[in-house]
């Protein structure tokens, strides 16, 4: 900026700085009369720049069908917290979906305000609850690992693709997403380089068996490792045949991200501490593993067993 945009930008900051303190009028918000539905797409639009495709898609159909239908007739600068929690009295049976659309509808709310469409510092979804939910933690057990890699070691003539791939998940622990879109370039000895992932940035760390699979696969230098058959440049699609391997082995409620609890189960009963075990998997926040702390406590109640029985053995019984 030039010196005289910088002095006139000062001397309006002092002079609202000697107003600090003392009542002045607040100012209407630009979108007062304006309706949420009209200013949806131009929040989401500001908004869709910072999020990544995926997120983009699945916060717009959110907006669509969960938020609209309530909120797109109201205008916009006089939405408050009453209407947010008459529009999550609707999804009483629903907790997940409102779950999910909560966040989407605060954001836009706080967009709202940089566009002057309502006042600062008025989310309306401040505060508000979201619905309990029982979290879907599955682990698979050593008989279960077993079975599991027997079917995949008798499928691999018939699903040369979708066998090293789950390999992959198991021993790594890693996304869906990350293994499936994983290139020949990101890989580097014993780690993957991800440029991008869920959580920004990431390395996958590649065990000895895990750099074994990769290895038999044979390097192609460049491309997609697992590339799809059927779309040139896209992914290969493992969902339909997990469905497959899962009904052999005997698995059918476990999902392909329970890999993924799995090897952070392993991970803690093997004394691994929950921060290496959180950039193993690529956390971005310490909450997120966080979730399998119950676990860590588990293997230390056991632990504190185990010595018990040997004082008290050692003491005649007498402990």
């Amino acid at each position: 900026m030039t010196v005289a945009t910088a002095r006139r930008i000062a001397r309006q900051k002092a002079a609202e700085a000697r107003l600090v303190g003392l009542p002045t009028p607040q100012p209407r918000p630009a979108g007062e009369g304006v309706t949420f539905a009209q200013v949806a797409d131009e929040l989401m639009f500001a908004l869709a720049r910072r999020w990544k495709p995926a997120t983009a898609y699945s916060n717009q159909q959110y907006l669509k069908r969960k938020i609209l239908p309530f909120f797109g007739d109201m205008p916009i600068a006089s939405i408050v917290r009453s209407d947010v929690l008459r529009w999550r009295d609707n999804f009483a049976s629903l907790g997940g979906a409102f779950n999910r659309s909560l966040p989407v509808l605060s954001v836009l709310m706080q967009e709202a305000e940089v566009f002057d469409y309502r006042r600062q510092g008025a989310n309306p979804c401040k505060g508000i609850a979201r619905y309990k939910r029982k979290r879907m933690e599955r682990f698979l057990s050593i008989a279960e690992y077993r079975r599991l890699f027997e079917v995949l070691s008798s499928a691999e003539v018939e699903m040369p693709v979708a066998v090293p791939l789950i390999r992959l998940l198991v021993l790594t622990g890693a996304r869906v997403g990350e293994i499936a879109g994983m290139r020949w370039e990101w890989v580097k000895g014993t780690r993957v380089f991800l440029p991008d992932s869920k959580t920004g940035a990431k390395v996958i760390y590649l065990s000895a068996p895990a750099r074994s699979v990769l290895d038999s696969l044979g390097c192609k230098g460049r491309g997609l490792v697992f590339p799809s058959s059927r779309t040139i440049g896209k992914p290969f699609n493992i969902s339909p045949t997990w469905q497959v391997l899962r009904r052999r082995a005997g698995l059918l409620d476990v999902r392909l991200h329970d890999l993924r609890h799995s090897f952070a189960s392993l991970a803690i009963r093997d004394g691994i501490s929950l921060t290496v075990i959180s950039r193993l998997l690529g956390h971005a926040l310490p909450e997120t593993t966080e979730r399998y702390a119950h676990l860590a406590d588990d293997s230390v109640s056991d632990a504190a067993r185990r010595v018990c029985r040997a004082i008290a053995t050692g003491l005649g019984g007498r402990a």
